[in-house]
Order: structure tokens, then C-alpha cells, then sequence
């Protein structure tokens, strides 16, 4: 094998291009045998393999610096660069993150998950090159429809007016997570169509020299193509075609699908983990697109919008076929779909924009000038923004309470159940007054299977479901049922009756409970599912700041965090139920 021999970039210029296409073949052997028992992203990467033997075979990494955009397609690259025992065996596979990593290699050059950056960061490293008079090649590889994303046109279009060596290469395999939407991908088909050489180019119409490749899973040809660009003196982007999985036949054939796949059997691509139609089984993504799919039938102005991730929203090819005119993908570009959702708002329609709460970050001024100062009664869904959410350090979803829920005119809403969820649903899509946002609970979908039939339009009314003394935990959204364990334990282990609380609300505060609570407590704790800084707890403890109420706020610390345990993150932020209800009773 030459996998098992490949230390550093400078081991595969050794060797002729039968040897590099062998080594192709390895790789893929090795990206497929851990990913059928690991998981991980596939598609991006098989169709990467030849594209980056052929960028190390030609430049010199890490004089000349390679930037991945959202770099999931960066297996490949770490398998060259002295990490390829965390692909060939099994002992070593959670060695590497699944992005590339500048504390891993020296080939790596920024910790990065988040999509449509690598251009305007490969600027940068060029410009501050050129300002210290270096030399050295800066590739930036873009693809998976990150083009989309509008810092990715702000890059290509600052691009234009460098005057040095900047290197573009955009993996054009046809395809974002799912299936491409925009005009851009028009001209992009257009320029596969005509092998690069129609006169309607996006790219040289930004000032940029253009190269194409019509078999981007070619090393030959992509070598030759990198040879004609490599210390080039101007701006050029090199559009290789490429074949998103190539190599894995289930993967070729249902691309979105093998996008990003859990364990598999290889022989019959059969994921290894059960497929669920019951929407209790499917959790909240199911939940959504069956609430939503059966109230798009009796109302033309609901819309769902997604940034790229359809089926975050459960909204698979079949049911966004379905739905037709009602389902809207943007591509990768939350910016957009917040201001579309605004303008959706503003004209009369019901949009709702299902998103990953990591992803939210980056249309924060969105939320903000566009909705909230105009009051338009769109809704967002947050998913993932849990401690049992997302694990990897680019995609932690532990920001978004105290991101949106200091936006003024917003309502943050945190249902605990999935009856809590559909019940605030219900009353976003008749309301007509406020923006609301819902930030679904993490772990296991709890359903109680009795309808709420709580008027929401009655803002920041608290619940208390369990009235005690001395002692109140307020639980919200995802902790909302540790709090209601801690009780217990306060109860059993101390002969304390707790109050529980359900505040349902996230940016408003029921001073009427919460002054109620003065009378019979001297306690309040409470529990959230993000960081504590500028989150809920710290509204209620400032609430009680001139008084002797003793407040404790359960939360996470602020902190980056990166493949972390849930059990160990939870224990070392004191929310287990029993750390609570020790916590409480010791300062009692």
C-alpha cells in the first residue's frame, strides 16, 4: 500500500501518476471502511480524493497554503499531511476533528465549520503575504453549494482587485447538501455544459482568470491545471467537475442523503442505526414537516424556508416536491432567508425558517434591522442549540439565548414537550403582531400526549406546575424536566417541597410569579440550555438584586468546546439533578 507510507505531502511527489491513482484508490478504501463504522462526511469527500493528491502533488503545503471552505471535504487533505492513521485504523479514528485544525497540522490554517468563508480567508492570508513582501501560493477550495453564501460573492468580488497570487478552486459537483437553488447555478451549469467556454462567465466577470476542468476527478488532468496556475501573479479560479461520492454507488446515486452519513453496512448501504416514519421515533424534525405539510394544505401563505438544510425541518425530495411553491431553499446563505422571511412577514405570508441555531449566528443583524425593528411576525425554529446538540467546536449551539433573546421585540419561546412545541406553532402562525423564535429542547423528544391549550398571546405568563415553599426551580425548554427530577430529590433525600416552574418564555420575565415568589421562598433557582452569561438566569437573579432572594443559575460556562462528552459537560457545570438539588440544599 502507499497510504501507509504517505507522512507528509512531500511523500506522493514521488511517485507517477499509476501510483497516484493506486493511492486514490486507498484512500477511498479507507474513507469507506471508517465511515461505514465511524460516520462522517462522505459525499464531499469521495469526490475530493483526486483533487487533492493533485493540490499537494503540485504545491508545496504549508509554504503555499490550502484554506478548505466549511472543510468537510478535508479528510483527504489530512490523510496527506502526516494524519493517516486517524483513517486506516480503528483505534485512531477520534485522533482528528472532522474540520480542519490548525492545533492538529501546520497544514491546516483555521479551525473552521461554518460555510462560504474559505475565499475571503485566502484573501487575507494573501493580502497579509504581500504586505510583508513573501512569497508562497494561497489556494482557497470552494464547493457543496457554498457559493451560495453571500460572504463567499464578497470574497470572489474582492478577489478581483488583489494583485498578487490568489488561487481559486471551486469543486462544482452539481450539488449543495441537497440539490442546488440560485441563478448562480445556471451559469455554473452552463460553463460545465460548454467545457468553460461560454461567453457568460461569473468568475471573469469579476476580474478573474478562469480555468476549467471537465473531469475534475482526473489527477492528470488536474495536475497539468494546478501546474498552469501555480505561482500565477493574478486572481484565478480553477472549476473543476467533479462527482459528488464518487467511488461508493449508493452515494453517487442519492447524493443528498450520503451528504453527511451515521454507519452503514457497506455491502448494501444500509444504515445501521433504524429509520423511523413515526414522528414521535423521527423527533421534532418529522414533528415540523407533519404539522406544517398538513397546515400548507388549507393556507397558500404558509412557507417554510431553509438555508441548505432541508431536512432539518424533515422536509426530504418528496415532501419539498410536495409542497411545491410553499417550500423555499435559499442555498447556504441564513442572511437571505431571514430577510425573506421578513419580507414574506411584511407582505402577508407565514414563513417559517427552520434552522440549526450555530447557523443562526450568522444572520444576527438580519434578526435585528430586518425583523425586529419592523415587528414582522415571521418564525424561526432553532434546532440543535443544545448541549445535546451539535458537538463539534464550529457547530455548538450554546449561543442562542443570549444572542436572541436581548433582540428587543422578539419573542423567545422554549417549549419542553413536543405538545408545548406544536401549541406555540399554533399560536405563531395566528398571531400577526410579534417576530417569534422557538428553541426546540435537546435529547429525547418528550410527548405527554395531552394537548396545551395555553394562550401564548398572554407574553411571559409563566406556569407554575408544582406549587411548594422555601425553594423554586424555574426549568426551561430542555431542562425543564431536571428541574422537576431535582424536586425529587430535594423532596426524598431533604423533606424539601420545591416549587417547579415552567417559564416557557425566554425574553420576557413574569414579574407577577416572580414577585409572588418573595412571599414563601427565599430560593430561586434556575436551569437553561446554554451559556450563562447573558442568559435567562441572570435576567431572574438581576430581577432580585435589591432583595434578599438567594438566586442560583444552572447553565453552561462559556467556553468553546470540541468532541465533548454530555455526561462530563453536564457534570462539570453542576446540571445533573443531583448536583442541582445538593447545590440548592447546601445554601439552604
Amino acid at each position: 500500500m502507499y497510504i501507509e507510507n504517505i507522512n507528509s505531502p512531500a511523500d506522493i511527489k514521488q511517485l507517477n501518476t499509476q501510483q497516484l491513482n493506486v493511492l486514490a484508490d486507498e484512500m477511498r478504501h479507507a474513507l469507506l471502511k471508517r465511515a461505514s463504522i465511524h460516520g462522517g462526511h462522505f459525499g464531499p469527500n469521495f469526490g475530493m480524493v483526486e483533487a487533492t493528491i493533485a493540490l499537494h502533488y503540485v504545491f508545496d503545503s504549508p509554504i503555499d497554503k490550502i484554506v478548505f471552505d466549511v472543510s468537510h471535504q478535508c479528510y483527504p487533505h489530512k490523510m496527506l499531511t502526516g494524519r493517516k492513521d486517524a483513517y486506516l485504523y480503528e483505534e485512531h479514528y477520534d485522533d482528528v476533528s472532522g474540520y480542519t485544525n490548525p492545533h492538529e497540522s501546520e497544514h491546516d490554517f483555521f479551525t473552521v465549520g461554518h460555510t462560504s468563508t474559505s475565499i475571503s480567508l485566502a484573501c487575507g492570508l494573501a493580502k497579509a503575504r504581500d504586505l510583508k513582501g513573501e512569497t508562497g501560493n494561497v489556494i482557497a477550495v470552494i464547493g457543496d453549494g457554498s457559493l451560495s453564501g453571500g460572504e463567499a460573492l464578497e470574497g470572489l468580488d474582492y478577489a478581483g482587485e488583489l494583485s498578487g497570487n490568489l488561487i481559486i478552486v471551486v469543486n462544482d459537483n452539481d450539488m449543495s447538501i441537497a440539490e442546488n437553488h440560485g441563478g448562480l447555478y445556471v451559469n455554473l451549469k452552463l460553463l460545465r455544459e460548454s467545457k468553460g467556454q461560454a461567453e457568460c462567465n461569473l468568475f471573469k466577470s469579476m476580474n478573474l482568470d478562469y480555468v476549467y476542468v471537465d473531469d475534475g476527478n482526473d489527477i492528470s488532468a488536474l495536475i497539468d491545471a494546478f501546474k498552469c496556475v501555480k505561482d500565477s501573479t493574478k486572481p484565478v479560479v480553477v472549476h473543476i467537475k467533479t462527482l459528488k461520492g464518487k467511488g461508493y454507488a449508493p452515494a453517487e446515486k442519492d447524493k443528498e442523503s450520503w451528504h453527511y452519513h451515521g454507519p452503514f453496512d457497506i455491502a448494501t448501504g444500509k444504515s445501521l442505526y433504524e429509520n423511523f416514519d413515526d414522528e414521535d421515533e423521527g423527533g421534532f424534525a418529522s414533528v415540523s414537516c407533519n404539522y406544517l405539510m398538513d397546515k400548507m394544505k388549507n393556507d397558500p401563505r404558509i412557507v417554510v424556508i431553509t438555508a441548505g438544510t432541508p431536512t432539518v425541518m424533515g422536509f426530504t425530495k418528496d415532501k419539498r416536491i410536495k409542497a411545491g411553491k410553499q417550500f423555499v431553499d435559499v442555498g447556504i446563505a441564513e442572511e437571505n432567508a431571514v430577510a425573506l422571511a421578513s419580507g414574506i412577514a411584511a407582505g402577508g405570508g407565514k414563513p417559517v425558517f427552520g434552522v440549526y441555531s450555530t447557523f443562526l449566528q450568522r444572520a444576527y443583524d438580519q434578526m435585528t434591522q430586518d425583523v425586529c425593528i419592523n415587528s414582522n411576525p415571521a418564525v424561526f425554529v432553532l434546532f440543535g442549540g443544545s448541549v445535546y446538540g451539535m458537538k463539534d467546536i464550529t457547530h455548538i449551539g450554546f449561543q442562542d439565548i443570549p444572542m436572541l433573546s436581548n433582540i428587543p421585540e422578539l419573542v423567545y419561546l422554549a417549549p419542553a414537550t413536543k405538545e408545548d412545541y406544536i401549541a406555540m406553532l399554533d399560536w405563531s402562525l395566528s398571531q400577526n403582531e410579534h417576530p417569534v423564535a422557538i428553541k426546540l429542547p435537546g435529547g429525547d423528544m418528550i410527548t405527554t400526549k395531552t394537548p396545551v391549550t395555553k394562550d401564548f398571546g398572554m407574553l411571559n405568563r409563566y406556569e407554575v406546575t408544582k406549587q411548594g415553599s422555601r425553594i423554586a426551580i424555574l426549568g426551561l425548554g430542555t431542562f425543564y424536566n431536571t428541574a422537576v427530577k431535582a424536586a425529587e430529590i430535594l423532596k426524598s433525600n431533604h423533606g424539601i417541597d420545591a416549587t417547579i416552574i415552567n417559564p416557557y418564555y425566554i425574553s420576557g420575565l413574569d414579574t407577577d410569579i416572580l414577585n409572588e415568589l418573595k412571599k414563601n421562598h427565599s430560593i430561586v433557582a434556575t436551569l437553561e440550555d446554554g451559556y450563562l452569561e447573558g442568559g435567562f438566569g441572570q435576567k431572574i437573579a438581576s430581577f432580585y438584586g435589591s432583595c434578599d432572594m438567594k438566586v442560583l443559575n444552572f447553565g453552561l460556562k462559556k467556553e468553546f468546546l470540541d468532541r465533548y462528552s454530555v455526561p462530563d459537560v453536564l457534570r462539570d457545570n453542576h446540571l445533573t439533578p443531583e448536583q442541582i438539588a445538593e447545590d440548592i440544599a447546601t445554601l439552604l
